[in-house]
């Protein structure tokens, strides 16, 4: 039984390293060749697929890419930019937590790319190390995955959690993401106020100005406020922000019944007999709410299509595919040797199982996949869905190796050089921030579940 469970494991460890060595929708097709092995090769019956999961980033992608298409993301930036440009010192805490409550806002942290630009921009006109709100900005865009009601990762869990004695709802889990990763955000932005040299006194950057061209460079502004928005882009965010507001009712409705008061029921009951769950609320609310943008905007499907919000969604949604239904495949198969070996160790400390989840999620680079890959785990090991909510913020560990296309975004799009990859690979700017970020909000959010439930 061990020797199998070693094969099997050794066998689903490579099939993750060489999907994220090819990148992309690899690591669903590699996934789904995992399963063919594991059936095929070692007559082990294959699980359900994550259906409810994939449903929902399905639903919720769609929505986000067609309110990028309005002109919606493009309007938030531009009220981001407005923020920083009006308090310009304070940009290293302005930046990071603006970042934050955009993805929590739309569900998605590809929408920091337009801003990452500006915020190196502020940053330089007013003589800040851009490095400062840079790195923390890009860490923050991600922590805040956790945070939103209509990101993968928490609908991924909120359709888990129907498998485990205690489900919760969007609500239950974002009364601790959000305030944990406020707490994380903040943590890691305070201490970045004097990480490295001022620009003034830092001798690399003093040496490139030396060189004219990089002078031309800087004196180059980068703004957003000068893009003209379709006359969309403003009403296409007040009907996206109604579809959440609607789920958040949905959940909140159903929390309070939880908790002993009598409310009359908002959803009909289902053939089951039991009201329509809310992984399918999450589904027909995004779809009705990005057609009623569709609608009013007069949106092209084509565009909506073509979207880098849609792109990077189905990317996800094919990868989660193959490597959730082999993950969970190798851990049902293998479920009465892990709860003899590993639950004793998990229970008297449960840290080890946000370690392990943080592992995972720096080579996967997905907090939904990663969720998809270790609440399997954390179900056969008999863990409470409280305590696993607790450890949600440890999901995010992708910035540990600085291949992310945010932190390269960031690199990228900081003329002065400071924000950097170092010599060691490690030594990045993303590091210390990205370290303290995520286990001060581990820490928070772990420390609300046992107070909360």
């Amino acid at each position: 039984m061990a020797a199998m469970f070693w094969i099997q494991f050794f066998l689903v460890l490579g099939a993750i390293l060489i999907g994220i060595r090819r990148g992309g929708v690899a690591l669903g097709l590699i996934g789904g060749f995992g399963v063919a092995v594991l059936v095929l090769g070692f007559r082990v019956a294959p699980s359900e697929p994550p259906i409810a999961v994939m449903l929902i980033i399905l639903a919720v992608v769609t929505a986000a890419a067609t309110l990028q298409v309005a002109g919606g993301l493009d309007y938030l930036v531009q009220l981001t930019e407005r923020l920083l440009r009006a308090h310009p010192k304070q940009v290293t805490i302005l930046a990071p937590l603006s970042t934050f409550f955009l993805t929590v806002a739309v569900g998605t942290g590809h929408a920091v790319y337009t801003l990452l630009p500006v915020i190196a921009d502020v940053a330089l006109k007013t003589k800040i190390r851009p490095e400062r709100p840079m790195a923390i900005s890009s860490v923050a865009a991600q922590m805040g995955i956790t945070a939103s009601p209509v990101a993968a990762a928490v609908t991924t869990f909120l359709a888990f959690s129907v498998k485990m004695k205690t489900p919760l709802t969007i609500f239950d889990i974002i009364k601790i993401t959000l305030p944990a990763g406020i707490v994380g955000v903040l943590a890691a932005a305070m201490w970045s106020l004097n990480r490295g040299k001022d620009l003034d006194k830092d001798p690399e950057y003093l040496k490139r100005l030396e060189d004219p061209d990089f002078r031309k460079q800087l004196d180059v502004s980068v703004t957003t406020l000068d893009k003209k928005l379709p006359p969309m882009a403003k009403p296409s965010v007040a009907i996206f922000f109604g579809g959440v507001a609607l789920i958040v009712v949905f959940a909140l409705r159903d929390t309070l019944v939880n908790a002993g008061y009598h409310l009359p029921q908002l959803l009909p009951n289902g053939s089951d007999g039991k009201q329509v769950p809310m992984t399918t609320v999450v589904q027909f609310v995004m779809l009705a709410f990005g057609a009623f943008i569709l609608f009013a905007g007069n949106v092209k499907a084509y565009d909506i299509s073509k979207s880098s919000v849609f792109s990077a969604g189905m990317i996800a949604v094919v990868s989660i595919f193959g490597i959730a239904w082999m993950s969970d495949t190798f851990v049902t198969s293998n479920k009465t040797f892990l709860i003899s070996n590993i639950k004793t160790m998990v229970q008297f400390a449960p840290w080890t199982f946000a370690l392990a989840m943080f592992a995972v999620s720096a080579f996967v680079k997905s907090q939904a996949a990663t969720l998809t890959v270790m609440i399997p785990f954390g179900i056969a090991l008999g863990l409470p869905a409280t305590l696993m909510l607790g450890l949600m913020p440890a999901s995010y560990a992708y910035f540990f190796f600085a291949f992310y296309p945010s932190d390269l975004a960031a690199i990228n799009m900081d003329r002065t050089g400071t924000t950097r990859i170092g010599k060691y690979l490690l030594n990045h700017s993303f590091m210390v921030p990205g370290l303290i970020g995520v286990s001060v909000s581990t820490a928070v959010a772990y420390a609300l579940s046992r107070l909360a439930f």
